[in-house]
């Protein structure tokens, strides 16, 4: 098979989006498929290159001129690969793929992440659409996306060809609380911050790390200087390797206001940390609906502060929910989300859209749902 992924970049900034597509096209071209990336660049090139993946230069900056540009670039790439699946995971390559799909014989794919931009409806255009978690596919289908069209491949990072042993984890005071998420307002960094002011005065030897860089930084960085505790809230900027900090950590936190599933749930889960999170869109999914983390309302600090203040006075239930995290992640493996992808590319090709029935929610290994 011939498959074609568009991405505006492919730079190692800790972009959920790009993180997912790399891994995808690195397994399936490790699988024998003639595999491509149609992008700006960026430092996976290198990686790319490894797996024997195409890169073919596309800039799809969103100025008029060059997006006239941009789709005659698309077009000459199309022509030069002869994709089988083109499979656009953002907003403006899906786009640029849907304009000129009908010049092309080729399939279109896409992949919805955060659902709550209003131009994720884009990405109903596609002859099929894969949502990132269930919670992702029934706010589509609210929002018109025919059933049929709609299949859920939850996300899983584990075995990544991404990642790299840790060889030196971070030296972190402990205990330590850990998220890492990009600084933007949804990802529930105000409330953390307010959170951990509330309980950890009476821990005083709890630090709280915040791996992750983004517009709302500084805003951040005002607001832990205005608590008692600011001298115990460090901001660590981005990490090429957040298990570096992952591992050592006693507890995880993601505190996102909306969150479609949240990679690196998955990778708190790996390093066994207790991980206590918002309950909201996909990320009851990603901790199993509550069997692997605890979950708490999102925006609500004062629920978050009780939840961490519970695990840091009891050190057994502590222990528990690092246990409980560590447990059942066969599921949460790329191979997984690769196998799962394989097969919609290989339904799409062999019959119409209009043919399928339903949601299909992959989740089980041992038999596709999409066998039917």
């Amino acid at each position: 098979m011939r498959i074609l992924h568009i991405l505006n970049d492919i730079r190692a900034l800790g972009n959920g989006i790009i993180n997912v597509t790399i891994d995808l096209a690195c397994l399936q071209a490790e699988a024998g498929h003639q595999v491509a990336i149609a992008s700006n660049g960026g430092e996976y090139e290198s990686l790319l290159a490894t797996y024997q993946v195409q890169h073919f230069r596309l800039n799809q900056q969103r100025r008029p001129l060059n997006l006239l540009k941009a789709a005659r670039q698309f077009q000459t790439i199309v022509q030069d690969f002869q994709p089988d699946v083109v499979h656009a995971q953002m907003m403006t390559g899906m786009v640029l793929a849907w304009l000129l799909k009908g010049l092309n014989s080729y399939r279109l794919i896409s992949t919805v992440h955060n659902e709550f931009q209003s131009s994720a409806i884009l990405m109903g255009l596609a002859d099929r659409v894969i949502a990132v978690s269930q919670a992702v596919a029934v706010a589509m289908q609210a929002r018109g996306v025919p059933p049929q069209k709609l299949q859920v491949v939850c996300n899983g990072t584990l075995g990544s060809p991404r990642q790299q042993q840790v060889e030196s984890p971070q030296p972190l005071q402990h205990p330590a609380i850990v998220t890492v998420a990009g600084m933007y307002e949804r990802k529930g960094i105000t409330e953390l911050i307010a959170a951990f002011a509330q309980f950890a005065p009476d821990f005083p030897h709890v630090h709280l790390y915040l791996v992750g860089n983004g517009p709302d930084r500084t805003k951040f960085e005002a607001e832990a200087q205005q608590t008692s505790v600011a001298d115990r809230i460090h901001f660590e900027g981005f990490q090429s390797d957040p298990q570096r900090y992952l591992q050592p950590a006693e507890i995880f936190v993601l505190a996102s206001r909306r969150e479609p599933f949240g990679l690196v749930l998955s990778e708190a889960r790996e390093a066994h940390c207790a991980i206590v999170a918002s309950h909201v869109d996909g990320i009851p999914e990603a901790l199993d609906q509550g069997q692997a983390g605890i979950l708490v309302p999102p925006a609500n600090p004062q629920a978050l502060a009780q939840a961490l203040r519970q695990l840091l006075e009891n050190p057994d239930l502590l222990q528990t929910w690092r246990d409980r995290a560590g447990q059942n992640l066969s599921w949460l493996t790329v191979d997984r989300v690769h196998q799962e992808t394989l097969t919609i590319y290989q339904e799409c090709l062999a019959r119409s859209v209009s043919s399928g029935t339903g949601l299909s929610h992959h989740r089980n290994e041992t038999s596709s749902p999409l066998s039917r």
